[in-house]
């Protein structure tokens, strides 16, 4: 198994993101986020590798990668369609650094899932989050 790691830009929050991709499936019939950089890591990523977005310097959430389809734009241009799962699942806040598209993140990298930690942590504030982990709480 292998993940994807990804700034959502422009994002706001979890929240946020959530409504962006509500938008599109309401469009589109489904939530992807288009990439023109093809994984190589296939398998690994299908075999329960999940997407871990970065909202404002932070990791904050993830969700499972369910396909990777190879498409056409508009302009004729390859592209590839990253087919998410509906369920934006709140990870333990962890800094990052900006940086361009997407990179590979191995499950040991991975932070956490707030709600495996313990119930109602998945339903705190971000913010509270981030600084409880700071202070090394979470």
């Amino acid at each position: 198994m292998l993940h994807l790691i990804k700034l959502s830009v422009g994002t706001e929050d979890v929240e946020d993101l959530a409504a962006w991709q509500s938008r599109r499936r309401a469009r589109t019939g489904r939530v992807y986020h288009r990439t023109r950089m093809t994984p190589r890591r296939r398998e690994e990523l299908l075999d329960g590798g999940s997407i871990y977005w970065v909202i404002k310097g932070q990791v904050r959430a993830r969700q499972r990668l369910l396909d990777i389809e190879a498409v056409v734009d508009e302009q004729g241009r390859a592209d590839n369609h990253l087919i998410l799962g509906e369920k934006l699942v709140r990870t333990v806040p962890r800094a990052h650094r900006p940086f361009q598209g997407w990179r590979y993140l191995a499950p040991e990298d991975a932070p956490k899932d707030l709600d495996a930690l313990g119930d109602g942590l998945a339903d705190i504030p971000a913010d509270m989050a981030a600084e409880l982990h700071e202070l090394g709480l979470l």
